[in-house]
């Protein structure tokens, strides 16, 4: 399945100033725009776009698991070596079973053993259109990409008393900003 690019080819050549009008490199903006949003799941360390996922986790030894992909919309099923969770009844905090928050599944009135790959979860997470400042940033990464195009391996350039120096990063500073509130820093 093909994840969703985080842009449209529209809302690019929109960003440029003039705006692109002629379709002469709509090819090449439109595979831009998917490796642009490839590059920015990875840098993300996860993909954000909404998914149901089933995973086996390893067992932490409490009672909460931090599930990978996030944020957690729905958890329909939770096992520990194969057996079946109940999920905490509705109106009673107390009771045995799971519940879920944004990240998360907790067990109430037990813990999670510890081991490797003993629970087992499945759970839908991401949001169900791409965030806007996420979209922004993958508009700005594509825009540089294709002007970058014709310096490639470029540091600066000196002509008629100018110097022009170009940025040398995987991305702009700005873009990295909005990208870091997404990204996921601990391993899982």
């Amino acid at each position: 399945m093909a994840l969703p690019d985080f842009t449209d080819l529209a809302t690019v050549k929109a960003w440029f100033s003039p705006p692109l009008t002629s379709a002469t490199d709509d090819v090449l903006l439109a595979r831009l725009i998917t490796a642009e949003s490839a590059f920015m799941r990875s840098w993300l360390n996860r993909d954000i776009s909404q998914a149901t996922y089933t995973d086996t986790l390893d067992g932490p030894g409490r009672a909460v698991v931090i599930l990978p992909q996030y944020p957690v919309t729905a958890v329909s099923a939770v096992a520990i070596d194969g057996e079946p969770l109940p999920q905490q009844p509705a109106g009673q905090p107390l009771a045995y079973g799971w519940d879920f928050d944004d990240t998360a599944v907790f067990l109430i009135g037990a813990i999670f053993p510890r081991g490797r790959r003993r629970v087992t979860v499945t759970w839908t997470a991401g949001y169900p259109d791409t965030p806007a400042d996420i979209a922004q940033a993958c508009v700005e990464l594509v825009a540089l990409r294709y002007r970058e195009r014709d310096r490639i391996g470029l540091v600066s350039k000196a002509m008629g008393g100018e110097t022009t120096a170009f940025v040398q990063r995987d991305m702009p500073a700005s873009v990295a900003t909005i990208l870091s509130q997404y990204k996921r820093v601990s391993p899982w």
